[in-house]
């Protein structure tokens, strides 16, 4: 269903988007978190670090494919605000061609990569074997993992966050049943986890294709859409590399983090991979901001509304900062019980609890640069968050994580708070770029007036 967000309370439309996207994301961060969780039920910790190193690979391929994919969410977002129905359609037919290749071309060469990536990543030898199997299933199933998250971009640039999370939801359900399946009454280990998330996203997809084409869509996008338009590509890619490359970047931050845990022994390897999955359900409410802003904003940018996407980002600002306070006081009381939801290891959960009391700060000053990033895609100049990531992960991220786990063996607690400070940088960087735009929105104003 096409929705326009270019009248009405800015606030109500924010709430109409993201609750429907959070939910969406929820279930998704629930795959990996199911994998984690069941497999902590039957197996010990050699396929538990299988399970979420291997994880950690496929969520940064997931990601990159969905930074790339918000192009399109933002070409089709900017089409409807400016009510061009053949402008959409031609976005929504040249995405399909576009990573059809992207995503064929990606399973063939991870494939081959499988066991230099698993050698990459610092794998203890005892998870060496599950991991290797975790990701081999995994990348023959990229390319249903592309068209889920190209068929949820595609709703949420015409406004629909509603029909992505009904996907969803019935992908989950299908993985979490396929994970006892595989892993509790097969006892597949690590290549069950790998089954059952490629299965279940087989499904989404053909589920996906049903919505489209029961929906108005069907009379939008004829044969002459899927027509290779270098404009409408080079559009699509202009907004989607950028965050693709910062995604990236973002990834490749946490599988240092990962491999730096990884050297420090099998109980610290388990401890940080359950919390980064922890934190990636955490972190679900400002990643809906980013997705929100974006799509919102890209409609009211089209309409040229452009102090509606301000608003739009205002008051996403507002809600991160809020949650991220809450959140925050709430894990220094129970990071033990969280982490001890995905094992019975009472040394994992003390050195989880640690790092996850650390660097559950982030998620403050994440959601405002998370924001921002939002509106600086729904603006078409993505690649200023590319940059305010890049700088942060480059100066401060990784040095300092490095370095606390140098000055500080005996605790992960130090590791978990020198994540905060990239968070930090990116919101200088952000407060910056963000008063560069206005000042060039205002100059070309006035030039305008004159």
């Amino acid at each position: 269903m096409v929705r326009n967000f270019t009248t009405g309370s800015v606030l109500k439309n924010i709430g109409l988007f993201s609750l429907p996207y959070f939910f969406s994301y929820f279930l998704q961060t629930l795959y990996g978190m199911a994998d984690l969780f069941i497999i902590g039920q039957f197996e010990g910790a050699a396929s538990i670090t299988a399970v979420s190193v291997g994880s950690q690979v496929m969520h940064m391929i997931t990601v990159m494919i969905v930074g790339l994919a918000m192009g399109t969410t933002v070409c089709i977002a900017q089409a409807v605000g400016a009510e061009d129905r053949e402008r959409v359609a031609r976005n929504i037919g040249n995405t399909t061609v576009l990573f059809l290749v992207v995503s064929l071309v990606l399973s063939l060469m991870l494939v081959h990569l499988t066991a230099d990536i698993t050698c990459w990543m610092a794998t203890p030898t005892e998870a060496v074997a599950g991991t290797e199997a975790y990701l081999w299933i995994c990348f023959i199933g990229i390319p249903f993992i592309t068209a889920y998250n190209i068929i949820s971009a595609i709703f949420r640039g015409l406004g629909d966050a509603r029909t992505p999370m009904y996907i969803i939801l019935a992908a989950c359900l299908v993985n979490i049943g396929l994970d006892y399946l595989f892993m509790g009454y097969f006892h597949f280990g690590p290549a069950g986890a790998a089954l059952g998330t490629t299965i279940s996203q087989a499904a989404s997809v053909l589920l996906g294709i049903f919505f489209m084409k029961r929906d108005e869509l069907g009379a939008w996008v004829t044969r002459q859409a899927f027509q290779p338009c270098r404009a409408v590509m080079g559009g699509i890619l202009r907004i989607g590399v950028p965050i693709a490359l910062q995604d990236g970047f973002i990834q490749i931050a946490f599988l240092v983090i990962t491999v730096i845990a990884n050297g420090r022994g099998l109980t610290d390897a388990a401890a940080v991979g359950i919390v980064e999955k922890i934190i990636s359900f955490i972190f679900l409410v400002p990643s809906s901001m980013l997705s929100t802003v974006s799509a919102l904003g890209a409609q009211n940018i089209g309409a040229g509304k452009g102090e509606r996407a301000i608003k739009t980002l205002h008051y996403a600002m507002r809600i991160t900062v809020g949650y991220g306070v809450f959140v925050a006081a709430v894990v220094q009381f129970l990071a033990p019980q969280a982490v001890a939801l995905f094992t019975s290891d009472a040394a994992v959960v003390a050195a989880g609890a640690d790092y996850f009391r650390g660097y559950v700060f982030d998620t403050i000053f994440a959601g405002v640069h998370f924001s921002f990033s939002g509106y600086f895609c729904a603006c078409g100049r993505s690649e200023l968050s590319f940059l305010h990531n890049v700088v942060s992960i480059v100066s401060t991220r990784i040095p300092l994580v490095y370095l606390t786990s140098v000055w500080f063996p005996a605790t992960l607690f130090p590791m978990g708070l020198a994540t905060v400070s990239g968070s930090l940088v990116s919101v200088a960087i952000c407060l910056l770029a963000f008063a560069y735009l206005r000042r060039q929105t205002l100059q070309k104003e006035k030039s305008v007036h004159t």
